[in-house]
């Protein structure tokens, strides 16, 4: 009797309790959604002397950007299912090694042809690690500890689009041994390494309890859409609109509409699409979707925008120049921080908040460049810059948490691709249509007026955010 006893409860099944993710692992996922980001940006106010070294034209410089934004863009849903299906640990560890190899080859890159191809092989393995970073924290993670992790990572990112243009400004001016904008992709493979061996320790392996395999047509439909709308829109105006451009815009509506629906019967027979379009229902992701865009190409626009008028307009070099932004950046990390107990107490106003207080900021900035310029530098732009970070700080950490607060853990990785796959063609997005506008503007207006017509455009996306801000469900799961 005694040893049947004790041989029912040795084969007792014990139910699987799911992965926790510690202190030290979030430390090292925050620091690998970090480096694609601060990537993006980072290269703005190095790109004149990318173009002087590398005797670059200004269409090669676009495509310095926009490579690495389209291929980043195009592919993080693909990355999402894969890991998913793969492991995330798996994909994260692969897509970061990959990051920190084809950061070398930029770093390394011997002209500007191969600068460009160096950058988008660095966009796809950024959007192979990226969506594992959303993933293993919506898996890893639960109740209070998950609302305090997504917080951290919308914190992590606002300050990373911001640190980045700061971070390229110091070290093309340090010319590390004799580096020079080299410097900017180079410093990324110490922060790999470290970050490997971090995760192997710390991270987690998460995946979904019932895979998906990947949707080929979808994926094609999905990359094909994607690139008919970002590189016409990023390339045009340097190529002077020729006519492939528009033949491509005209087919982008087209090529998402058949997206669309291949997802859309996929979906109905049962199959699993790339994007299932039941993802959609969740009323907190559409809605959030919805404000992240516009936020986005504001954010990204004004960016580029700025380190373009503080150097070839003000004259500023490129620290002067990143320095200028160091007041929205510091704001930012402190007013996000607050961000999860101003949600508890007030809800989902917080983010029309915000958006009334950057439209504030972004105010006094245009009111600044119209008084001050060409003195232009960061006692000129701190009021505005401070005020515009607390009013961005108040938006994207809390929409971030927003957008997924009810995707299921099993679609964690879709999920994730989705909403960076948004915020990353929204970037893209901005730079060539907020960059066009600029850069169209200066011959006939001037540096001054145009950057302060594209301020006023931007406060309209500003106000576009405030006003979608109130379809935001009230509370957050």
């Amino acid at each position: 009797m005694t040893t049947r006893t004790l041989t029912s409860r040795t084969v007792r099944p014990v139910a699987a309790t799911p992965p926790a993710l510690g202190g030290l692992g979030l430390f090292t996922v925050l620091l690998a959604a970090a480096l694609p980001l601060i990537d993006f940006f980072i290269v703005n106010v190095a790109l004149p002397t990318i173009g002087k070294d590398l005797h670059a034209g200004e269409a090669v410089l676009e495509l310095v950007v926009a490579g690495y934004g389209v291929a980043y863009a195009v592919l993080l849903v693909l990355g999402g299912r894969l890991g998913d299906l793969f492991g995330r640990r798996r994909l994260f560890l692969g897509g970061m090694a990959a990051f920190g190899l084809t950061s070398l080859a930029c770093g390394l890159a011997p002209g500007a042809w191969s600068l460009v191809a160096a950058r988008v092989a660095q966009g796809a393995s950024a959007a192979a690690m990226l969506p594992q970073v959303l993933a293993t924290i919506q898996a890893a993670t639960s109740g209070p500890r998950r609302a305090r992790a997504m917080g951290l990572y919308g914190a992590t990112a606002g300050l990373s689009m911001v640190a980045g243009q700061i971070l390229g400004g110091v070290l093309v001016a340090a010319d590390v041994w004799g580096t020079g904008w080299r410097s900017v992709f180079l410093v990324n493979v110490p922060v790999v390494i470290a970050g490997l061996v971090l995760a192997v320790r710390a991270v987690p392996e998460t995946r979904s309890q019932h895979p998906e395999p990947v949707d080929g047509p979808g994926t094609v439909l999905l990359a094909v859409s994607l690139l008919a709308l970002l590189v016409p829109l990023t390339e045009g105006r340097a190529a002077g609109w020729p006519l492939w451009t528009w033949l491509s815009l005209a087919a982008f509506p087209l090529v998402a509409a058949a997206f669309y629906a291949v997802e859309r019967r996929a979906d109905r027979q049962g199959r699993t699409p790339l994007v299932p379009p039941s993802l959609f229902r969740l009323v907190s992701l559409r809605r959030g979707l919805a404000l992240i865009v516009p936020f986005s190409i504001g954010f990204s626009g004004f960016m580029f925008v700025i380190a373009v008028a503080l150097q070839r307009g003000a004259g500023l070099g490129p620290v002067p120049a990143g320095l200028a932004l160091a007041p929205m950046a510091v704001v930012f990390f402190f007013v996000s921080l607050a961000g999860p107990r101003l949600v508890a107490r007030y809800g989902t106003r917080v983010v029309t908040a915000g958006a009334v207080v950057q439209l504030v900021g972004v105010g006094l900035m245009a009111l600044a460049v119209r008084q001050s310029w060409p003195h232009l530098g960061v006692m000129e732009l701190l009021p505005g810059a401070a005020v515009a970070g607390a009013g961005q700080a108040l938006q994207l950490p809390i929409v971030f948490r927003i957008i997924l607060s009810e995707v299921p853990a099993a679609r964690a990785g879709v999920g994730s691709g989705v909403m960076v796959t948004a915020q990353q063609s929204s970037l893209a997005l901005g730079v060539a249509t907020l960059g066009t506008l600029f850069l169209s503007l200066v011959p006939g207006s001037g540096m001054r007026d145009a950057l302060v017509i594209t301020l006023l455009v931007q406060l309209t996306g500003v106000v576009l955010t405030g006003l979608l801000s109130l379809r935001l469900p009230r509370t957050i799961g």
